[in-house]
């Protein structure tokens, strides 16, 4: 869920992460993980984009994770294979507050190889910076301050005053899921407009998400394919397609 909130507010609004991260509003188009011969599961993490010159490698976390270090190595390599003359940014992103060392570690070491990359502590970073910019604005309630509510309450005054409607409401439900690492759930609806979040397209695929999970977890039960249908809402294709990658997995 955080995972895929961060990659939309990267992709929808890369303008706004370059001011961030790269210090210009150069408007960046995304790479395909497959560019980089990056097989899908590696893939799902991380987040590639890119100017004329120069590559931004954007990695989001939640929880810190030992193999870090040494994906981001790996990432600058295949980015050298594939786009030579073009320079990387990369920066790892922890979105959650925690006392691990794991997330201090900016450099990834082999014998006589040595790669270094940049890590971001959203709790360290001021929240006043997230308000500055729209695509931002999800991360107010992440960043540090004395109360991550009122930072989200800032936050979403900025978004009422946005006047595009589907602008408005995903940020808005971004807002809302990426506040839930920090506070609790009846806090960010008293805060959030939940109508407009619903109409966000972040919103809908996460619902649909947990939809097709629940229909996963009926099938592995023994469930009929339309029993499935009748207890989750989907169509007959839809239950058989989900039907069918379980039986893949099962057999891979």
């Amino acid at each position: 869920m955080y995972d895929d909130t961060c990659r939309f507010l990267a992709e929808h609004f890369s303008a706004d992460f370059a001011s961030w991260l790269l210090g210009e509003p150069v408007t960046l188009t995304e790479i395909q993980p497959s560019e980089l011969s990056l097989d899908p599961i590696r893939a799902d993490a991380m987040i590639l984009l890119q100017s004329k010159d120069s590559i931004l490698h954007i990695e989001f976390q939640t929880l810190p994770k030992k193999k870090i270090p040494f994906r981001m190595a790996d990432y600058r390599l295949r980015g050298y294979r594939r786009y030579e003359d073009k320079s990387m940014r990369q920066v790892v992103i922890y979105l959650k507050p925690t006392t691990s060392e794991l997330v201090y570690q900016t450099s990834f070491t082999l014998e006589n190889t040595c790669h270094d990359f940049e890590v971001i502590r959203l709790w360290e970073q001021p929240a006043s910076l997230f308000l500055q910019y729209p695509g931002l604005l999800p991360f107010a309630a992440l960043g540090q301050s004395e109360s991550p509510a009122e930072m989200l309450r800032q936050a979403t005054q900025i978004i009422d005053q946005i006047e595009e409607p589907t602008t408005q409401a995903n940020l808005m439900a971004a807002s809302a899921i990426l506040a839930g690492l920090r506070l609790e759930e009846d806090v960010i609806y008293r805060l959030v407009q939940r109508d407009i979040m619903q109409e966000s397209v972040i919103y809908r695929s996460i619902q649909d998400e947990k939809t097709q999970e629940i229909a996963r977890n009926f099938l592995r039960d023994g469930l009929s394919v339309e029993a499935v249908a009748r207890g989750t809402g989907l169509s007959i294709e839809e239950v058989q397609q989900l039907q069918q990658q379980l039986n893949g997995s099962a057999q891979s």
